[in-house]
């Protein structure tokens, strides 16, 4: 078995980025997400190692001098972050030219061969889950011979067929054995999350076709392939031995509640462990079920209302309305769940109208919390064609160069990518600000010295990021978004 390293590559300052982040880009406050992609193949690896640069502060410099230490590296990339990872392999093969390169993530998998034809420093790409595919390139197997691989042969580049899916995936190593060995948890934080945090899947891919989301269509597939209920149970006990400071767990499937009977099933198995536990969800979560999940433990859920206007929802395949959002969160506030809701601006069918709807909405829903994300459209998603073919897609970098904050990448007639990017701090402003939300954070203040505490540094941390954010005007470059 070679000795492998996996690699979250160095970024900006406080880059939310790589195995694990879904909106790669230096966020408003400060979140770090466990490289958990990178940590699947580790336990499969013998002697592998994983290295997750942004939240440990590591520069390139610093990552290289572990070059001369392994046989083979694999870096995630990301489509923002690809050029700049490719800096760090052309560093790591200075320190050890002997080194094997490989790059994995939805980037690569979606353009293999641009990524490789782009990259002379890399030796292969292993497309989609990379799980097997790693443990294989680690045991010196045949190019030739492993499926899902792309690589370099003769001076020229090979695709492999596709590796199915994996269908058994209790046959997996826990990832929080390798986060035990090789990371720190308290260097993870999410700002809607108890802190520290565990975050682990218990399920891949999702059944639902919105045109932004990028691990489905890109990585995980449209089908929800879940772990047994005991398989998920038996892991979630070991993250509660090995780390008896963790406040919280997080369940980091694209949507945990699209299989309600088995969500239901889990929170019952995990009822006795007596722990405190989030997840992601849709509004089409049924009242039965979100009460089932309350009694298991469930604290918070992440939930994507994405937008206040009926045909921007329409338009994305989202397959929810603003009615179902209206009762999803009656039905949370009537069970004390706590909600943390995402919207994103700039999806196709967007203009000043439903931008202002969407405030709108986000203020009459009244979550616990908020997210704004910019609409990105990346290669492989539904919604990067929909922009390319109408010509909405800006030649601009998806990532302002000086500070990694996103950049606005698409406009629309009557909409320009200047008022999609401004709307991002006008929302926050618009929910954050209101006499109502900042008399109950008030009140919480008061009550919860830790709550205190981390609301006055998200606070502070916000102020500057509204202040430090800017679309840049700088002259383009050629785009990772673009090959």
């Amino acid at each position: 078995m070679k000795r492998t390293l996996l690699l979250n590559p160095p970024s900006f300052q406080d880059f939310d980025g790589g195995a694990g982040s879904r909106y790669q880009a230096t966020r408003e406050v400060t979140s770090f997400w466990y490289p958990t992609w990178l940590c699947y193949p580790a336990g499969l690896i013998k002697d592998s190692r994983v290295v997750d640069a942004p939240p440990e502060n590591l520069s390139i410099e610093a990552v290289a001098t572990l070059a001369k230490e392994f046989e083979v590296a694999v870096l995630f990339t990301t489509s923002p972050s690809f050029h700049h990872d490719l800096a760090t392999i052309s560093r790591l093969k200075e320190e050890n030219p002997r080194l094997l390169a490989g790059l994995v993530g939805p980037q690569v998998s979606v353009l293999p061969e641009q990524s490789l034809a782009a990259a002379p420093q890399v030796d292969f790409v292993a497309r989609r889950e990379f799980d097997y595919t790693l443990r294989e390139v680690a045991q010196g197997r045949p190019f030739a011979d492993i499926l899902g691989l792309s690589y370099r042969s003769d001076g020229e580049i090979r695709h492999n067929p596709d590796r199915p899916w994996i269908k058994d995936l209790d046959a997996l190593p826990f990832v929080v054995d390798v986060y035990h060995r090789d990371l720190k948890i308290e260097r993870y934080n999410i700002p809607y999350l108890r802190y520290p945090y565990v975050s682990i899947y218990t399920g891949r891919g999702c059944p639902h076709r919105c045109v932004y989301c990028l691990w489905p269509q890109t990585f995980t597939g449209h089908r929800y392939r879940t772990r047994s209920v005991g398989n998920v149970v038996a892991e979630v006990r070991r993250a509660l031995t090995l780390f008896p400071q963790a406040a919280e767990i997080f369940f980091d499937d694209d949507t945990f509640t699209a299989d309600g009977e088995r969500a239901r099933r889990l929170a019952q198995e995990l009822r006795p462990l007596n722990c405190t536990w989030s997840a992601t969800a849709r509004v089409n979560t049924d009242y039965d079920t979100l009460k089932a999940l309350k009694e298991g433990g469930l604290r918070l859920l992440v939930v994507g209302f994405e937008s206040g206007d009926p045909q921007v929802l329409t338009n994305i395949k989202k397959g929810a309305t603003l009615d179902m959002g209206r009762k999803f969160m009656a039905s949370c506030r009537d069970l004390g769940i706590q909600v943390h809701g995402t919207f994103i601006v700039g999806l196709p069918g967007e203009s000043k109208d439903s931008l202002a709807a969407s405030m709108r909405f986000a203020c009459e829903l009244d979550p616990d919390t908020i997210q704004v994300s910019l609409a990105t459209p990346y290669p492989g998603t539904e919604f990067y064609d929909f922009c390319r073919e109408r010509g909405y897609l800006k030649e601009q970098d998806l990532l302002q160069g000086a500070t990694g904050y996103q950049q606005c990448v698409v406009e629309y007639p009557g909409l320009a990518a200047a008022d999609i990017f401004q709307a991002v701090p006008r929302f926050y402003r618009r929910f954050y600000f209101r006499p109502a939300y900042m008399a109950r954070a008030a009140r919480t203040m008061l009550i919860d010295p830790a709550e205190r505490r981390r609301l006055w540094r998200e606070g502070r941390e916000f102020l500057t990021f509204l202040f430090r954010r800017r679309q840049s005007q700088e002259k383009p470059r050629p785009s990772p978004a673009r090959l």
